[in-house]
C-alpha cells in the first residue's frame, strides 16, 4: 500500500508541470524538452486555442445549451402550462422527451463525430435546434411541445461528445481538466444569466399579443441560429486547422502536444477498440456512474424553479432565485478545478464533492423552514462539479480515438437515461418537496461513489503493474494505440 502510494505520490507531482509524455511514450526527452522558442510557441498557440479559436466557442456554445434546454424551466412560471393546457404529470414528460431524443442520436452522432469534420457539424446542429427552439413558440398544446422537445433534444445531442473530442485533440492531459469545467462553468452562468434573462422576459407578458415564455422561445432561438452560422464556418476543431495561422515552431509544438494527448485524429473507425472497452470493468463503472450522476440533474433543470417557487416564493422571485444555484454552480467547478490542478486525486475530490451533494439533499428534506430549504438546494448543485471531475477522468484515461469516442457516446447514453429517468421521479402529489425523488437522488449519489472508487482501483493497480515493470518498447503515436495497447500509458487518478 505504501508503495502504491509512492507511486501516485510520483504520479500526481507533474500536475505543477507542463508536461505528460514521460508517462505515456519511451521518446520522453523528444516529447517534453523544449527550447525556449519552442517553449514562446506553446503560449502563443495556447493563447489562441484558449481566447480566440477555440474555448470561446465552446464557452458559448455550452452557454446556449444549457439556456435552451432549460427554457421550459423558467417558462414553467410564465404561462407555458395554461396556454398549452398541460398537466403537472405532462410537464414532467416534456422534462423526460427531450432526452429521449437526446438518446436517439448517439448512435448516428458517434458515426458522425469521426466522419465529419467537427467544426461544420456542430455549427449544422446548432442551427437546427435554434429554428427548433423558434417555433416552439407556436406550439398550443401538449403533442407539439412533446414533439419540438424531442426535436431539441435530438439535435443538441451531438454537442458534448464533440466538445470532449475537440478539447482531447488540442490540449495536454494536464491542460484538459480546467477547459473541461468552463464547458460546465458556462452552464452554471447560463443559470445564473438565464433567471435575470427570464426575470426581464417575464416583463414582456402580451407584447405583440404573446406570452412571455414565447418571446423565451424567439429571443433565444434567434440568438442561437446566429451563433450556429459563425460556428459552422469559423470553429476550429483541429490543432492543425489552416485558420490557426501556425508558425514553424507552433508546428513542431503541436507534433510534441499530439503525443502528449494522446489524440490521434482519424477517420478509421477501429472495432476492436470498441471490443477493448467492453471489455473493461470502469467502462460499466463509467457508463452506470453517468445514470446516477444525472438523476438529479434532469429533475433540477427541469423543476429547480417549481421547488423554489414551492417555498414561498412569487413566479417571477422564484426565476430570480435561480441566480444564486448558478453562481455557486460555478463557484463549487472553480474550487474543484483549482484543487484538481493543484492536487490530483480527480475522482477523490468527485466523491467528495457527491457528499455534499447528499448533504444537501438530506438539509432540504429536514430543515423545516421553507425559504431556509435554500441552502440545500444550493448544496446540491455541487454534483455538477463532480461531474467535470469524472469527464476529465473519462478524457485523461482514454486513448485511442474510435475507443475515447466510444467511451463518451456510451456516457452520453447513460446521462441521456438518467436524465430522462430524473423528472419522472418528481411525483406531481409529492410537491413542493418531493420526498420520494429527494430520497432516490441520494441512493444515486451514494452508490455513484462506490463506482467512482472501483473504476479507481481498477486504474490504480494496472498504473502500479506498469510502473513496476516499465516497458522498454518505444512507441510511435500516429500508431493510435489504446491505453491498453500502448504499454507507457499511466492513467491519471
Amino acid at each position: 500500500m505504501s508503495q502504491q502510494a509512492q507511486d501516485e505520490k510520483s504520479f500526481h507531482s507533474d500536475e505543477k508541470q507542463s508536461y505528460d509524455a514521460p508517462t505515456m511514450y519511451g521518446d520522453r526527452e523528444e516529447a517534453n524538452k523544449m527550447s525556449p522558442e519552442l517553449q514562446a510557441a506553446e503560449k502563443s498557440l495556447i493563447r489562441k486555442f484558449d481566447f480566440i479559436y477555440v474555448m470561446p466557442c465552446i464557452a458559448i456554445l455550452n452557454f446556449l445549451q444549457f439556456f435552451d434546454k432549460s427554457a421550459l424551466n423558467y417558462s414553467a412560471l410564465l404561462g407555458i402550462k395554461e396556454d398549452t393546457h398541460i398537466t403537472d404529470s405532462q410537464f414532467s414528460w416534456l422534462g423526460s422527451i427531450f432526452y429521449l431524443g437526446y438518446l436517439i442520436y448517439q448512435v448516428p452522432n458517434t458515426y458522425f463525430v469521426q466522419r465529419l469534420p467537427i467544426g461544420r457539424y456542430i455549427g449544422s446542429l446548432i442551427v437546427i435546434w435554434g429554428v427548433v427552439l423558434t417555433v416552439t413558440c407556436l406550439s398550443k398544446d401538449f403533442s407539439q411541445l412533446a414533439a419540438l422537445r424531442f426535436l431539441l433534444g435530438f439535435f443538441e445531442a451531438g454537442i458534448y461528445p464533440c466538445c470532449i473530442m475537440i478539447i482531447s485533440s488540442m490540449y495536454r492531459r494536464n491542460e484538459q481538466a480546467g477547459r473541461l469545467g468552463l464547458v460546465y462553468i458556462c452552464n452554471g452562468l447560463a443559470m445564473a444569466v438565464g433567471g435575470l434573462v427570464g426575470y426581464g422576459i417575464g416583463h414582456m407578458m402580451g407584447v405583440r399579443g404573446m406570452n412571455a415564455w414565447q418571446w423565451i422561445m424567439i429571443i433565444l432561438g434567434a440568438v442561437t441560429i446566429a451563433f450556429g452560422l459563425f460556428c459552422f464556418f469559423l470553429l476550429v476543431d483541429n490543432p492543425s486547422s489552416k485558420l490557426l495561422r501556425l508558425t514553424p515552431e507552433q508546428e513542431k509544438v503541436v507534433e510534441l502536444r499530439t503525443i502528449d494527448n494522446a489524440t490521434v485524429i482519424t477517420k478509421e473507425i477501429k472495432f476492436h477498440h470498441m471490443i477493448e472497452a467492453l471489455k473493461e470493468p470502469r467502462y460499466y463503472c463509467f457508463i452506470f456512474a453517468s445514470l446516477l450522476f444525472n438523476l438529479q440533474n434532469g429533475a433540477l433543470n427541469t423543476f429547480s424553479s417549481i421547488i423554489t417557487a414551492g417555498f414561498g416564493f412569487s413566479s417571477l422571485n422564484a426565476i430570480l432565485l435561480t441566480v444564486p444555484s448558478g453562481v455557486v454552480d460555478c463557484i463549487y467547478i472553480v474550487i474543484a478545478i483549482w484543487f484538481n490542478r493543484r492536487y490530483g486525486q480527480t475522482i477523490h475530490l468527485a466523491c467528495v464533492l457527491l457528499g455534499i451533494t447528499i448533504l444537501g439533499l438530506i438539509l432540504l428534506i429536514v430543515i423545516p423552514v421553507p425559504q431556509v430549504k435554500l441552502i440545500g438546494l444550493y448544496m446540491c448543485w455541487s454534483f455538477c462539479a463532480a461531474y467535470v471531475l469524472f469527464l476529465t477522468a473519462l478524457a485523461n484515461n482514454v486513448s485511442g480515438y474510435t475507443k475515447k469516442i466510444f467511451y463518451s457516446s456510451s456516457v452520453m447514453v447513460f446521462y441521456t437515461i438518467g436524465n430522462f429517468a430524473g423528472p419522472q421521479m418528481m411525483v406531481a402529489k409529492q410537491k413542493p418537496l418531493y420526498l420520494g425523488g429527494m430520497i432516490g437522488y441520494i441512493a444515486a449519489d451514494a452508490i455513484c461513489i462506490i463506482l467512482l472508487q472501483i473504476s479507481r482501483y481498477v486504474m490504480a493497480k494496472s498504473n502500479k503493474r506498469r510502473l513496476d515493470n516499465p516497458s522498454s518498447d518505444k512507441v510511435d503515436v500516429n500508431q493510435d494505440l489504446t491505453d491498453k495497447e500502448d504499454p507507457h500509458f499511466i492513467y491519471r487518478l
